[in-house]
């Protein structure tokens, strides 16, 4: 487990895609699938992306999935694909054939069917799994992350690569990454920044298995977290 810290969310968000750019410099001719995370951190990542970075991206070797949605229509305000299709992908050159959306508006259970398929389809696989390049994370408060929630730990040894699932605080219906499937990618990120974060990264970095976020910082093979001073003020 890597920590990186910086200055502000800014500077974090920043570090965070170079660090990614750079993974895609190594091999000019490889294919990049990428799953990412919704709320406001990305989405910081994503506006700062397509204004400052755009241009140094090679969007036609990038392919991008998602780790969880909330189970709305893309049009939605709580939609992660549409947070990202407004911020990022609408403002880049990126073909429609190299995203891949969960459908939230469909029914949960058959989607994490259907997503689960694609993802075999797209990337190698191990163990019946996929293969991401890179996942990439946050953590709530409570420690949760992938819509994974404390009490739903099962999701993280679960045998199916994306499950329907829900938020036990209001009962919003979910679908999410299980913990095998991203376990198995060759990089792990987290980005968490703010204040409010700070006892969830203390618990995360040092306190092991505590919860879903915890737990997949110290089981996966190789792990970033990309964190602001704020979030790291309890280390």
């Amino acid at each position: 487990m890597k920590l990186l810290k910086y200055k502000t969310a800014n500077e974090t968000a920043s570090a965070l895609i170079e660090r990614l750019l750079d993974l895609m410099s190594m091999d000019e001719k490889k294919k990049f699938h990428i799953a990412f995370s919704g709320g406001s951190t990305p989405a910081l990542m994503f506006d700062m992306w397509a204004n400052e970075y755009k241009d140094d991206t090679d969007w036609s070797r990038l392919y991008v999935y998602w780790v969880d949605e909330r189970c709305v229509p893309p049009e939605d305000s709580d939609s992660n694909y549409g947070l990202m299709k407004k911020l990022l992908l609408d403002q880049v050159p990126i073909s429609e054939n190299q995203i891949f959306r969960m459908r939230g508006e469909d029914d949960p259970a058959q989607e994490a069917k259907r997503y689960t398929a694609i993802t075999l389809e797209q990337m190698s696989e191990v163990n019946g799994f996929p293969k991401f390049d890179v996942v990439l994370l946050g953590a709530g408060d409570d420690g949760h992350t992938s819509s994974i929630f404390p009490g739903q730990e099962e999701l993280l040894t679960s045998q199916e690569p994306f499950v329907a699932c829900h938020n036990p605080y209001n009962g919003q219906e979910r679908i999410a990454m299980t913990g095998h499937t991203i376990i198995n990618a060759d990089l792990v990120v987290f980005l968490i920044t703010g204040e409010n974060k700070a006892d969830v990264v203390a618990d995360i970095y040092s306190s092991g298995d505590t919860g879903p976020a915890a737990y997949i910082a110290h089981h996966a093979s190789l792990v970033e977290i990309f964190i602001d001073d704020l979030a790291g003020n309890k280390l």
